[in-house]
């Protein structure tokens, strides 16, 4: 049975969708000419997540919907269509109906089609049912049946083709390379890699090789390897790509490009590193909109929650936010501001690099080489008239001085600095030569994070916890307690693991702490007495998550520092 209601209303009645945002699609919808579906313009947007979506147009539509995460499908039966068609329309076969005559149920993300359905059936040769699917699982099973085979073939068909080539000479010249081995090769990496959800792409040249490596979840995994012979035309068109100079190989090199992947724009972050073999490259991946997220889905307690929202709503002061690279900081930061951009409050950012975009906030990039640093561009934005500044991080006494003289004037501050808990981040400040009565007076709060990989829900089981483990966790080992632990599936790839979550360790610097500030005190006192105030430290927060079963007692090995 269908319903008239617009996928839209559904998302807003099902609280997955804000209203705005819903008046925001309509608009879009009835100004036409945009060629795209309901769905797409949802998704695009990020206005809700994919599976409420695909949810929402099952119920619209009256089909039913199919989880494509971890179900085996028949290869043979996805073939029959080309693959060039299967990309186009975002469709895959996922079986035969049991009718007298068997029709073929095809997943879509949009089921009203047509011109997929009629392309399908014309080269499945029978009918078509549809069934629905996100995209995202959609292009992973097609990725599974065709990607190892596209990548070999244009391995192959450079190779044959070009063996000394550069895939560059024909950019410059300003030819159509579209369809170029090197091109097809580098394009199917980066959508496997968004696909696959890794946040870097490695590339790299070894001694008679060229490997290929995604991180996924914080983890490593080697997914390619090829002949060195590639080498040089895979850098060559990356560097094109992100705007580097191709004829540079002695020197390391930054850039940046963005590429589309299932309608997904990416911001991806490239790095070249001259080695002994040859050079190495390291992508890092970002959805455009994926920093500034909603608060809810940083992954806090409600107890945090709420130490959050009181820290923030200080109109003046400094916030750090404290972690090793790779822990979420910028995600917490563009939270954040993301959450206090409106009209009438004036934003301003200096980071290096900008990690992405967000409309209306003014975002400075560090140019040490034009002489704009933390410090020279800070003096530059206070008078700017903000209301709110965002350093990227405090490296140097100037910028922390710089700071805090903002902070002191009535400015919000909020940056980041490395350190390995929220009480050791006054220490280091001590330690660059900020004055401690400086850093009583601005310091509001400060978080320390990081990341753990969360089990995954469709193969992880339990087991009695060990003595060491529950003392480990500041459990009482004479209480048998239950821990989930990874065991490894088609969904997860093997891993046990399906993305991550944040662990928190929030201080709140109220009048006692000040005190201990102002004194000098060591970071163990003022890890005790913000203990005595409430907050929960990283490893007891990575507990809660061991004994809810989101993650792995190995996972909170990784996250606790302190003895």
């Amino acid at each position: 049975m269908t319903s008239k209601k617009r996928i839209c209303e559904i998302l807003v009645e099902r609280n997955q969708m804000k209203p705005k945002d819903a008046n925001q699609i309509f608009a879009i919808m009835q100004a036409g000419r945009t060629g795209k579906s309901e769905q797409e313009l949802i998704l695009e947007r990020e206005f809700a997540m994919e599976k409420d979506i695909a949810r929402a147009v099952a119920f619209k539509y009256g089909l039913p919907i199919v989880e494509l995460e971890g179900r085996s499908l028949d290869d043979g039966l996805i073939r029959r269509v080309d693959i060039s068609v299967l990309k186009k329309h975002r469709v895959v076969p996922v079986g035969l109906t049991n009718d007298a005559e068997p029709a073929l149920e095809l997943a879509m993300f949009n089921p009203m089609n047509a011109g997929a359905i009629e392309d399908v059936e014309l080269l499945a040769r029978m009918a078509v049912v549809p069934v629905v699917a996100t995209a995202t699982e959609i292009m992973n099973a097609i990725d599974k049946c065709f990607g190892t085979e596209t990548l070999r073939t244009a391995v192959d068909q450079f190779t044959k083709e070009r063996k000394n080539a550069i895939a560059a000479a024909e950019e410059e010249k300003g030819e159509d390379i579209s369809s170029a081995p090197i091109v097809v090769l580098v394009n199917t990496l980066l959508e496997q890699a968004a696909r696959q959800r890794a946040s870097d792409i490695h590339v790299e040249a070894l001694q008679d090789a060229l490997r290929v490596r995604f991180r996924i979840d914080g983890v490593m995994y080697t997914k390619h390897r090829y002949s060195g012979e590639l080498t040089s035309a895979v850098l060559a068109r990356l560097k094109i790509l992100s705007g580097m100079d191709i004829s540079e190989k002695r020197k390391p090199q930054d850039g940046r490009m963005t590429h589309f992947v299932d309608g997904r724009e990416y911001d991806i972050r490239v790095s070249v590193l001259p080695t002994s073999y040859g050079e190495k490259c390291v992508m890092r991946l970002a959805l455009k909109k994926s920093l500034s997220r909603d608060k809810s889905k940083l992954g806090m307690n409600p107890d945090d929650m709420e130490k959050f929202d009181h820290i923030m709503s200080y109109p003046n002061g400094i916030v750090l936010v404290t972690g090793p690279t790779g822990s979420g900081k910028s995600t917490t930061l563009y939270t954040v501001l993301s959450e206090k951009n409106k009209d009438d409050v004036n934003i301003v950012t200096v980071e290096d690099p900008v990690e992405a975009n967000i409309d209306g906030v003014n975002q400075v990039q560090v140019n040490p080489k034009a002489d704009l640093t933390f410090a020279s561009a800070l003096r530059s934005i206070l008078r700017q008239d903000p209301d709110i500044i965002m350093i990227g991080e405090i490296r140097d006494v100037e910028t922390a001085m710089i700071a805090i003289q903002a902070s002191i004037t009535g400015h919000l501050v909020v940056s980041t600095v490395h350190t390995n808990s929220a009480a050791n981040t006054v220490t280091r400040l001590l330690d660059m030569g900020v004055d401690s009565y400086l850093i009583a007076d601005s310091v509001v709060g400060i978080i320390a994070q990081r990341l753990v990989r969360k089990l995954c829900p469709q193969c992880k089981k339990k087991r009695p916890a060990e003595e060491y483990e529950l003392e480990f966790m500041g459990l009482d080992p004479t209480v048998p307690t239950d821990i989930w632990v990874p065991v490894g599936c088609q969904s997860c790839n093997g891993t046990g693991y399906y993305g991550r979550t944040g662990v928190y360790e929030i201080m709140e610097v109220n009048r006692e702490l000040k005190r201990l500030i102002n004194r000098r005190a060591t970071a163990e006192e003022l890890k005790q007495q913000a203990l005595a105030d409430g907050m929960q430290t990283l490893r007891a927060n990575a507990t809660k998550l061991v004994l809810a079963g989101v993650t792995s007692y190995s996972e909170i090995l990784s996250v606790s520092y302190e003895n």
